[in-house]
């Protein structure tokens, strides 16, 4: 419905009708890829294999002005040649949705790793991406850097190793020493190097990368979101023994 009658408006398109665009896609984006709703736009919507809706318009805008062209000169395309020509626009698409890729104003760490294998990531045929696959690619989820940025922690911190270092995604996913069983599975099904662009690429390559990468994340974020939950039990039971404790003195200081 976005797209609805795109060949007539496409080419008035303003940046303020741009961004308008942007929100429903983006919506979308990150229902599909079943991420938290802090994602970027523009990192939402590459996991989704989503092109900006305002680069679609184009294509279609472009494909129906060559079909209108070609009926005036009495020339009837053939679905085939259709279907070349819009192939051909699309590659166009790709080229500018790539070059705005390259200067982000969000999800920089996710779009550095999957922008060098767009086309691989858009075109291949295996592979839905998790909730748990999600977090790890975005460090948007269950990691101490985030929880503290949204306010569910006070620290940043790691709770699952004696490092003092921030727990980001990819502490998780190349150094936390409570994952390195985890992660010996892992760098046997894919290789050793565990850097997100190298993980991302290994995911493309096939389904069997891709759900060894998808097991690394269900194993380690479920383990992180139950300690997450036994630290919220525990902070909540600790906060109604203060609330009791300050009620009866309270109770205490009343006068006879």
């Amino acid at each position: 419905m976005a797209l609805y009658g795109a060949p007539i408006w496409a080419e008035s398109l303003t940046a303020k009708n741009a961004a308008l665009l942007r929100r429903p896609q983006r919506v979308l984006a990150v229902r599909a890829i079943r991420g938290y709703r802090t994602i970027s736009f523009e990192a939402a919507s590459l996991l989704a294999g989503s092109p900006p809706w305002d680069l679609e318009a184009r294509v279609l805008a472009a494909v129906y002005d060559w079909r209108k062209d070609a009926l005036s000169r009495d020339f009837r395309p053939a679905p085939r040649e259709i279907e070349a020509k819009r192939a051909e626009f699309r590659q166009d698409l790709m080229v500018g949705w790539r070059n705005r890729l390259a200067h982000p104003s969000a999800g920089h760490r996710t779009i550095e790793a999957v922008r060098p294998v767009l086309p691989q990531w858009i075109d291949r045929r295996h592979g839905t991406l998790t909730f748990r696959q999600t977090q790890v690619l975005t460090g948007h989820g269950c990691f101490g850097r985030y929880l503290c940025r949204i306010g569910r922690e006070s620290s940043s911190g790691c709770q699952h190793c004696s490092a003092s270092v921030e727990d980001t995604a990819l502490h998780t996913l190349q150094e936390c020493p409570a994952w390195d069983g985890e992660r010996r599975v892992l760098g046997a099904n894919i290789g050793p190097d565990l850097s997100l662009p190298a993980v991302v690429q290994a995911m493309v390559g096939g389904q069997p990368e891709w759900d060894a990468v998808a097991s690394f994340c269900e194993a380690v974020m479920s383990a992180k979101e139950a300690a997450e939950r036994e630290r919220e039990r525990a902070a909540a039971l600790l906060s109604r023994r203060n609330n009791r404790s300050r009620r009866r003195r309270n109770t205490d200081l009343r006068p006879p």
